[in-house]
């Protein structure tokens, strides 16, 4: 049997009168898939405004995630929260592809959240409706700026109703990790070794929370206007590590800058969450493979370590949207993601 080394990683906190060492330990995976998996269900992480066919007023929703985790001993574990596709029109955390994902991660030391959020289908009928309408009828569940740029912008009342979900997909996601930091202690979560995924949709909102402030998406609405705010953890904060990233695209910051009339990029930093990017050159015209490109280049230039794994078919043929099965050199999306976390979280491997 071999001896096991503990690694750790050492940051310095300054304080009001003197500097003082703070030790992290880093959490312990393992290389194969070891430990039995326990899942529980439909946990609801907050609520969340909505509609149905026939309301007229928002009404709250519970808001539900999936949480894997191993039948281990640790008190040191990281997290991956992973975020569905589904174009902001649907969707499901249960995913196949994500439960394999989920069971992945969780059999080899991670505590794997998978979360649902708000779509198109939380948000009613609105054909015909003018802008004076759909501001009172998304009363509390998008901000006015936000709801009116999306009218001036849409070509159709499906694209205002995707362009909402996207807010309301945001809000609920940040929502959700502010539970996983609440809950933390429950699951044995080290709340420094946090990573946050998805995939299409999910990739694009994952993109989004690693980048944006914490009062984006949070703060637009009032407590007031939206009293289910109150059941999302408010006072909790996190530190994203790391960004996984399947076939996406950087389009809600893209939205979020021009509706806030804010310079192009300015939410982008030097302490910005590391990333992954899985992406095909053959992806749809929705998610092209240039927003890879893009996204690479803009942390290229602040000097943010970033992998962009351009994946093919099994057969070798280009990938397209939705590749779960994609490879490079025989390795998998799941291993991909793996041999990254593992190396830029500098976290230890038995």
């Amino acid at each position: 049997m071999h001896k096991i080394a503990y690694l750790f990683i050492f940051s310095v906190l300054v304080l009001t009168a003197c500097g003082e060492d703070d030790t992290v330990e880093s959490p312990i995976v393992q290389s194969e898939s070891t430990f039995t998996v326990s899942v529980e269900e439909d946990i609801t992480f907050a609520e969340g405004l909505s509609h149905d066919n026939t309301s007229t007023i928002p009404y709250a929703i519970p808001l539900k995630l999936d949480v894997y985790y191993p039948d281990n001993a640790s008190e040191n574990r990281p997290v991956f929260m992973f975020i569905h596709g589904g174009g902001f029109t649907g969707g499901i955390k249960h995913k196949p592809e994500i439960v394999e994902m989920a069971n992945y991660y969780a059999s080899r030391g991670w505590v794997f959240v998978s979360i649902d959020y708000r779509t198109t289908e939380e948000l009613g009928v609105i054909q015909g409706m003018s802008p004076e309408e759909l501001l009172t009828y998304y009363k509390g569940m998008a901000p006015p700026e936000w709801i009116e740029n999306t009218f001036e912008g849409a070509e159709s009342s499906d694209q205002v109703q995707q362009a909402i979900a996207m807010y309301l997909s945001q809000r609920d996601a940040k929502a959700a990790l502010r539970w996983i930091v609440a809950n933390a202690n429950t699951y044995n979560i080290n709340t420094d070794f946090i990573t946050v995924g998805g995939a299409s949709a999910g990739a694009i909102t994952t993109i989004a929370l690693g980048i944006s402030n914490h009062e984006d998406f949070r703060d637009e609405i009032s407590i007031a206007d939206d009293p289910t705010l109150s059941t999302t953890n408010l006072n909790d904060t996190y530190n994203v590590k790391s960004m996984v990233y399947f076939w996406g695209s950087n389009i809600k910051l893209d939205v979020y800058e021009g509706v806030y009339n804010l310079e192009r990029y300015d939410r982008y930093d030097s302490n910005d969450p590391e990333l992954f990017m899985a992406h095909g050159t053959a992806d749809d015209p929705l998610t092209p493979y240039e927003e890879a490109l893009e996204l690479q280049s803009i942390y290229d230039s602040l000097g943010i370590h970033n992998t962009l794994a351009t994946i093919m078919q099994p057969n070798g043929q280009p990938a397209g949207h939705g590749a779960w099965n994609g490879v490079i050199d025989g390795k998998g999306l799941y291993e991909l993601t793996f041999d990254f976390l593992v190396e830029r979280q500098d976290l230890n491997v038995e």
